[in-house]
């Protein structure tokens, strides 16, 4: 988690979406996490089926199944078909782990501020006394 645009929108806001905060957290696009929350209503979707659902190119679709994998917000099985082949389907991390996911983040996040705070000596504060 970094000072980003998402960072700044979501310190501003004072009752911030869930979209916002998988977006401020994960440093996911808005498309990403509303494809994470078309997975949650239909599981074991298809690319082909979330880009029709979601009105979007397949292969932007399938990018943002690649990041929310990434990201540990949704799996990726595979279905064999009857005349032969398979297709992917997808499904969400389920809302409870990917609560747990962000509380862990955001910790994880706020330690490492608060280590930099900690750390962070009196001899590394440019002197103030002229040479």
């Amino acid at each position: 988690m970094s000072e980003s645009p998402a960072f700044n929108q979501l310190l501003d806001t004072e009752d911030p979406s869930f979209q916002q905060v998988l977006g401020c957290v994960f440093g996911i696009q808005k498309h990403e996490s509303e494809t994470y929350l078309l997975l949650l209503e239909h599981p074991g979707s298809t690319v082909a089926e979330l880009a029709e659902r979601a009105d979007r190119d397949r292969s932007n679709v399938n990018r943002s199944l690649s990041t929310l994998m990434d990201k540990g917000l949704a799996d990726r099985n595979r279905r064999l078909l009857d005349p032969g082949g398979y297709v992917y389907q997808y499904t969400a991390t389920e809302l409870p782990e990917a609560k747990s996911r962000l509380h862990s983040a955001l910790d994880a996040w706020a330690d490492s501020v608060h280590n930099c705070i900690d750390t962070y000596g009196i001899d590394e504060v440019p002197s103030s006394e002229p040479t």
